[in-house]
């Protein structure tokens, strides 16, 4: 059998009851935390643009547009929200695959639920199947894959597909073709950080709405290549040197990947997190006493995505490690406020960043992407030197949000854009998905919800 059609028949087998308790746990959080990126996020420049093209090009009556309560076809409702999600750098990651799995996988699979009034236990199998590819994809290509590659994009089309097909009751032979279909449409590359362009934003609606297209496809006859994965001319042949096709079907059908998830807390690229952490423990022990300089070692990978001493824009300070780490000890924090042009502007955080020094540490290297460590050393103007090492950012599976710490970031990321009403009656609605109701009643508080107060 074919590891494309091992995938298949994996995705056309497994039920909701097949899945652990964990597992549903994981994919209730997952799509609350999504939630609230989606929202917050189609607030943004960026998803009010694609909100316009995808009226024109995409309308419809099958789904909803989360952060306005309108209708398009669920090809645009998944463009759209996808493409919001993944704006605000607060969307779930997948450390071992370096993978967003959350921002194109579950809104395909909520707008294919909304067209089909699918219930609550199949949006939850959809999601749960999903990830289990995405991420498995994104493993068999890690690390190299990520040097031009954005995995969000290219394995993120596997994932949507999946999770589409799923609710779509496709046969084994068109899992195969949807997924060879979504493999031949992956795309995305890391250039748009040399312009901090929206391309990364699209990246995630795209891969959603590929998904569905190819699912729906398959469902209609279309044929995909049958060895999209592993063929001579295939997703692996293409985008990695070396891939690791065994990834794919380790521990298939008993260690669903889901439950190896984390949930972001600061609002900027993963890369910068365990540093921000670090910032943020040595501020309680700094106490406001002057900084003379701050130097940051860390990963490789690290450096390659978010070495910027100069960021120009809100959006470069996101991936700017040296900016994240300066306005954490400075505000204490690193959340969307301190991602502004006013905070950018402001002299204190430009005279910190003109001490901050970022650097390799070939022993951090060597043990990513299993363990993504960086180590903040402060001097004081008085010559006392403070030092801190994190290896897990608060929020990823060795150190774990509980439920009451996922539902506070998602208030504080839905409220401003619905109402602290419309977001908990949400956040029942997530929580009640196992329990098997209509889809339809997690959209209904968006689509009747009260003004913002």
């Amino acid at each position: 059998m074919t590891l494309t059609r091992t995938l298949a028949e994996f995705i056309t087998a497994t039920r909701f009851d097949d899945l652990p308790t964990e597992a549903v746990v994981m994919t209730r959080r997952s799509i609350l935390d999504w939630l609230g990126s989606a929202l917050r996020g189609g607030t943004t420049e960026p998803a009010r643009i694609a909100h316009k093209v995808a009226s024109r090009a995409m309308p419809g009556k099958d789904s909803t547009v989360l952060a306005t309560g309108e209708t398009l076809s669920a090809l645009g409702a998944a463009f759209v929200n996808g493409t919001a999600s993944h704006i605000i750098e607060l969307d779930d990651l997948h450390q071992a695959s370096t993978f967003h799995p959350a921002a194109p996988i579950i809104p395909a699979a909520l707008a294919v639920a909304e067209r089909r009034n699918a219930r609550g236990r199949d949006l939850i199998r959809a999601v749960a199947l999903g990830y289990d590819v995405g991420i498995r994809v994104a493993e068999a290509v890690n690390p190299s894959h990520y040097r031009y590659w954005h995995p969000t994009a290219t394995c993120g089309v596997f994932g949507a597909a999946a999770a589409a097909s799923a609710l779509l009751d496709l046969s084994p032979e068109q899992v195969v073709h949807a997924l060879g279909t979504a493999g031949t449409q992956a795309g995305g590359l890391w250039e748009f950080l040399a312009d901090g362009a929206m391309s990364k934003h699209l990246h995630a609606g795209m891969a959603a709405h590929d998904g569905i297209l190819s699912a729906d496809l398959a469902a209609a006859g279309f044929t995909g290549a049958t060895r999209i994965l592993e063929g001579p001319r295939g997703f692996f042949a293409a985008t990695a040197d070396p891939a690791h096709p065994e990834r794919v079907t380790a521990g298939l059908g008993r260690d669903f990947k889901i439950v190896e998830n984390g949930f972001k807390l600061h609002a900027c690229c993963g890369h910068t997190h365990t540093a921000v952490d670090a910032a943020l423990l040595l501020r309680e022990r700094i106490a406001g006493r002057p900084i003379e300089r701050v130097d940051i070692d860390t990963y490789r990978v690290a450096l390659d995505i978010t070495d910027n001493p100069a960021p120009r824009t809100p959006y470069e300070a996101k991936f700017s490690i040296q900016y994240a780490v300066a306005v954490a000890l400075l505000d204490g924090r690193a959340g969307l406020e301190q991602f502004t042009e006013e905070r950018l502007a402001g002299d204190d955080i430009g005279a910190l960043l003109s001490r901050t020094s970022a650097s390799e540490n070939p022993e951090r290297t060597a043990r990513y992407p299993a363990v993504w460590a960086s180590h903040v050393r402060v001097t004081l103007s008085d010559g006392t030197v403070l030092e801190e090492t994190v290896e897990h950012p608060k929020g990823m599976p060795a150190n774990p949000l509980t439920d009451d710490e996922v539902a506070a970031k998602f208030h504080d990321l839905a409220d401003p854009v619905v109402g602290h009403h419309t977001a908990a009656r949400l956040v029942e609605e997530v929580n009640r998905l196992p329990d098997d109701p209509p889809v339809v009643d997690l959209i209904l508080p968006l689509v009747q919800r009260l003004p913002v107060i």
